[in-house]
């Protein structure tokens, strides 16, 4: 390809597509995809239903062999309420930082890793090398969904997977699973002044809020622990409860969302239905007075964490392609989890930049991050032209 673009030329076009969940991310696919074909790779888009959004997966190097998978989502979170000194959808480049909405998180990767997918072109490449794009990623891995689905009908899935969200490329091997559900409490209207004769919704929903509580106690005391996790334990969040119409009726319907980021060795379908079963005992003493007492729990979005062995060799492959760095595990979740689990992909999360910087205003990732970045994926890029990825794949 003639006139390579550079890392930063590539990650100043990505910026100026305001590319937030709530909006489309095709004009970036598209713009993509043409990069790519140009370059000779081969392309396949997996659309949403509207074809407003859609996931890019890329093949650079022999199609009939198992390749290495360089993943990042394209969306962005929101900029509401923030308050930004640069312009977020565009690049500004100040003190050896590269500022913008999705720098960190995770454009400076996607800038790296077609970067390397462009200058792979030409190479004789005996190991393919992959591109993955997804959209909706933090709203909960949600686009990726159908690229799985794709791959695993693939007659040749991929060899190993990299996640490039910001761990100051740190390999990390795990982070948490998942799981989120709306709840919805049910009681009966009435006038305040006669709140007894009623059933206050909202007040369903506290109890139910105490027991995840309560729950929540006994993980942190006595549940499993994996102190390589910042928070060791699993943990429930509740959040977005909504209630009540006026003060002076009581409320006879009560919302709120339900969260659970889960350990390896916690199983959150359990978790749920010990939730489920304090939600039964509250309806039945509330049915003993108002028939109509219910409370709905509806699972809306899950995904797995990633639990890959310290000793794996995918661990060991991904360590020697950077000059230093550490072990650990991250708090946020991405599809490295659902790579591992639904396609059996080994799969390890490193990347440029510090999720410190990462769903703030004036979000950066520096100069440094990036170029250690680029040579990190020169160094794959030597392997692949060999054909030697792991021992043991």
């Amino acid at each position: 390809m003639n006139n390579l673009p550079t890392t930063l030329e590539l990650l100043d076009s990505l910026l100026a597509f305001n590319t937030v969940s709530s909006e489309p991310n095709a004009d970036l696919i598209m713009w993509v995809r043409d990069l790519l074909l140009d370059a000779g790779a081969t392309v396949k888009l997996i659309a949403n239903e509207d074809n407003s959004k859609a996931n890019l997966f890329a093949t650079i190097g022999p199609e009939d062999q198992r390749g290495f998978v360089l993943s990042g989502h394209t969306d962005v979170v929101p900029i509401t309420g923030q308050h930004w000194s640069v312009p977020p959808f565009s690049m500004t480049l100040k003190d050896d930082k590269v500022y913008g909405r999705g720098s960190a998180d995770m454009k400076g990767f996607v800038a790296c890793a077609l970067h390397a997918a462009l200058k792979a072109s030409p190479m004789n490449l005996k190991t393919p090398l992959h591109l993955a794009l997804s959209y909706d990623e933090e709203i909960g891995c949600v686009g990726v969904r159908s690229m799985l689905d794709m791959l695993a009908m693939a007659a040749v899935r991929p060899l190993m997977c990299l996640v490039g969200e910001p761990t100051e490329l740190n390999v990390a091997i795990g982070h948490k699973g998942k799981t989120a559900c709306h709840v919805s409490c049910i009681g009966r209207a009435g006038h305040s002044a006669l709140a007894p004769q009623a059933l206050n919704a909202i007040h369903l929903a506290s109890d139910l809020i105490q027991s995840v509580r309560q729950l929540q106690t006994q993980l942190a005391q006595s549940g499993y622990r994996d102190d390589d996790f910042e928070v060791p334990y699993t943990t429930l969040h509740v959040s977005n409860i909504k209630g009540g119409v006026a003060l002076n009726i009581v409320p006879d319907l009560c919302r709120f969302d339900l969260e659970i980021r889960n350990l390896a060795e916690d199983d959150p379908l359990a978790l749920l239905q010990i939730i489920r079963g304090d939600a039964d005992r509250l309806v039945d003493v509330a049915r003993q007075t108002v028939s109509e007492a219910d409370i709905t729990i509806e699972l809306f979005n899950s995904y797995p964490g990633l639990n890959t062995e310290p000793t794996a060799e995918l661990v060991s492959f991904v360590r020697s392609l950077r000059e230093s760095g550490r072990l650990h595990k991250v708090a946020f979740g991405t599809e490295a989890g659902l790579f591992a689990n639904e396609l059996n992909v080994p799969s390890v999360v490193c990347g440029p930049g510090s999720m410190q910087q990462g769903h703030k205003p004036d979000e950066f990732i520096t100069l440094e991050q990036l170029n250690r970045c680029d040579v990190m994926l020169e160094n794959l890029m030597e392997h692949l032209v060999k054909g030697i990825v792991c021992d043991e794949m």
